[in-house]
């Protein structure tokens, strides 16, 4: 490329030749969010083209799924986004169930609503953390996994296990919550709520934050739709589709919460809708906006009906013949379960539809153009996690 020097009040032209050179980074990279391996092809620090390799964890969890139970194969939807394990929890179960035409009771629905939120702001912590790890700053992980930890242990209560945690399950979920459950987590939630605004303090209005984030990777609405993102990764393009409002389930079309979408009012002046800053804000405005669903669904518990979990699921029931297809309002996006069944107490096949999986395959249209320093700046506005994505 050609770059314009001065030479006594004239402009001359002169020559600068740069060769183009292929970057690996990763598989293990801090900066990819797990195995992931990133291709660069760069002219200088320009990064021309992003390629994503994928693959270093598939565990052939859909095939998996055709040789047990579907009971057995609730633990490894847990290994899918292990961040988000309810969540995952929650989407199979209910593709199994709308399969069996299985009605889950009120207070089975009220518990799920309550744990899947815990989990979004639990995954939403680790994002948050995470992504300031990627841009240079250490603060921001330690004040996340701090009330994260307090979200596990009201896990741990309720069903032993703190990571993955198979608690949702089909029909409901195992166990009903124990003694004073609901008053620890009304309590939990009376103290979170005011560090959220540390956590603006720390990243969101920090102004170096803005200048590694905002006007960086811009996502245009129509290419989001085209590749397929979803979940934050769309709605930060301005987007303003969610699966809980647009095809509920669990009730949620009961609870009265809002969207995050652009435009914010706190945006910085720099910032455009679908870049990174967008995409990191609207994690934080779900946040907020989950602690008022789980409010609401705390004070419907102690009148919640029904046992906490339907008397139709019995460990030994055939599946249907049919095949049965649901997708759920994951932290990052629509995930997506089915499942065929023969009669068989075995189910023919098994799918999963990975939200992070398309959110990844748009960086290379987002990162071209972005120095090598971006890249991490962007990858980790995107938010993947690769057990989802390899499976």
């Amino acid at each position: 490329m050609a770059i314009p020097t001065v030479r006594d009040d004239n402009w001359i032209e002169v020559d600068v030749r740069t060769d183009e050179m292929l970057v690996n980074m990763g598989p293990q990279h801090p900066s990819t969010h797990g195995v992931l391996r990133l291709v660069l092809r760069t002219d200088g620090e320009v990064v021309r083209e992003v390629t994503p390799h994928i693959g270093y964890l598939h565990r052939c969890a859909e095939k998996i799924g055709e040789n047990l139970h579907p009971y057995q194969f609730i633990p490894y939807t847990d290994r899918m986004d292990y961040l988000a394990a309810m969540n995952m929890n929650l989407g199979f179960s209910l593709a199994v169930e709308k399969l069996c035409g299985m009605e889950v009771p009120e207070r089975a629905q009220v518990i799920r609503v309550i744990i899947a939120e815990l989990g979004r702001i639990a995954s939403h912590l680790v994002g948050m953390g995470a992504y300031g790890l990627d841009l240079g700053t250490f603060s921001p992980f330690l004040y996340a996994f701090r009330e994260r930890e307090r979200i596990l242990d009201l896990f741990e209560e309720a069903c032993g296990a703190r990571l993955t945690c198979s608690y949702i399950t089909i029909g409901g979920v195992t166990h009903d919550l124990p003694f004073g459950w609901i008053d620890r987590c009304k309590h939990f939630l009376d103290y979170f709520e005011p560090k959220i605004q540390e956590y603006h303090t720390l990243l969101t209005k920090n102004a170096i934050f803005i200048r590694r984030t905002a006007g960086l990777g811009i996502l245009p609405p129509d290419m989001a739709i085209a590749y397929g993102c979803t979940g934050p990764v769309l709605r930060g393009s301005g987007v303003r589709h969610d699966l809980r409002v647009a095809e509920p389930y669990c009730g949620y079309e009961t609870y009265d919460f809002e969207i995050a979408c652009p435009p914010f009012d706190s945006a910085p002046d720099e910032a455009v809708i679908g870049d990174a800053w967008h995409r990191f804000y609207v994690r934080m405005v779900e946040i907020e906006q989950s602690v008022r669903i789980i409010r609401q669904a705390l004070e419907r518990y102690p009148d919640s009906k029904g046992p906490h979990r339907s008397p139709q699921w019995k460990p030994t029931m055939r599946l249907p013949e049919g095949e049965a297809y649901r997708e759920t309002e994951c932290p990052r996006g629509q995930m997506g379960f089915m499942v065929v069944g023969v009669g068989d107490a075995i189910p023919l096949r098994v799918r999963a539809r990975s939200s992070s999986f398309c959110n990844l395959s748009v960086c290379s249209e987002i990162c071209k153009g972005c120095l090598i320093a971006d890249v991490p700046a962007i990858v980790g506005s995107l938010d993947i996690v690769m057990g989802e994505i390899d499976r």
